[in-house]
């Protein structure tokens, strides 16, 4: 009776090779989602720079300036 219970209990060759292909699926989500978010940090990080920077009052003056001209 022992010896039936530990045959039935030990997953099957298919149920061993299943768990290796979820494991390997799982590993393949878990990068994925690793990457994402690294590159949303990114572009939150770009954005954040981009927010913060100052506007050039010069540089404007001369892109209206350069408008101007370009009506008359």
């Amino acid at each position: 009776m022992t010896s039936a219970t530990i045959h039935l209990v030990a997953p099957t060759s298919a149920e061993r090779a299943l768990l290796r292909l979820a494991a390997r699926v799982t590993a393949r989500v878990e990068q994925r989602v690793a990457r994402r978010a690294e590159r949303r940090e990114l572009a939150l990080d770009r954005l954040r720079e981009r927010q913060s920077r100052r506007p050039e009052p010069i540089r404007y003056e001369r892109v209206l300036q350069d408008l101007g001209s370009r009506m008359l």
